[in-house]
């Protein structure tokens, strides 16, 4: 097990969990095997969606500009009658973990298909066919798993367990190490923060298995 463990709170239709993506390829090529990194969805809040596509177009024109992007994020897959209900992408995204799809292609795929193409993702039927065919899962398994209990409740649980860490905006990050240090990430898409907190982590983690290894445990009395 890696001294250190990166957790990733997102949500498929964020797009500020889109524009993290090139850092989280970033450090997991810095560290390797170094680090354990991890992803948990944590599902937005209906009234946490734009309420028109006209707005949705706002937000992608500044987190666009901010991030100097070459392109601007599609606001197509916006649907005024679903009052910000999208859970459909985010259920299909944690049933591939069934099916041993849990790195970042079907979870990618349904972004993109949304962010980039339009795609009207909030759809269930046409959420399982995109990551049914990015992770060449059977699509009546695929669909089955994401509406079974199972995972919608593993689902519940991410999203509790991310506010719990008094938190709201995506992407998050917990980042924890072997030795009991924990820290605490909103919002930053940029590499620096986390970078310094994980090399951190990494060093004094080290310090400690050293000095066990020269003193031992500490005394019981």
């Amino acid at each position: 097990m890696p001294p250190v463990t990166l957790t990733y709170y997102l949500e498929i239709l964020s797009s500020w969990c889109s524009w993290f993506e090139p850092t989280w390829d970033a450090l997991r090529a810095r560290y390797g095997d170094r680090v354990r990194f991890e992803w948990r969805i944590a599902l937005m809040n209906p009234e946490d969606f734009p309420v028109s596509q006209k707005q949705c177009d706002w937000f992608y024109q500044r987190s666009g500009t901010i991030m100097r992007s070459p392109f601007m994020l599609n606001s197509s897959w916006f649907e005024a009658s679903r009052k910000g209900n999208y859970e459909a992408p985010n259920h299909v995204a944690e049933a591939a973990r069934d099916f041993g799809i849990g790195g970042d292609e079907v979870r990618r795929a349904l972004a993109h298909a949304a962010l980039r193409e339009g795609k009207k993702i909030g759809n269930l039927d046409l959420a399982v066919e995109i990551a049914a065919r990015a992770g060449k899962i059977a699509p009546k398994k695929l669909r089955a798993a994401a509406t079974s209990n199972a995972v919608r409740a593993r689902v519940a649980a991410s999203t509790k367990e991310f506010f719990a860490h008094q938190v709201n905006q995506r992407p998050a990050f917990v980042i924890t190490d072997v030795i009991g240090d924990k820290a605490v990430f909103s919002g930053l898409v940029r590499e620096g923060p986390l970078a310094a907190a994980i090399d951190a982590m990494l060093h004094d983690s080290a310090a400690y298995a050293a000095h066990k290894a020269h003193f031992g445990t500490p005394p019981s009395s």
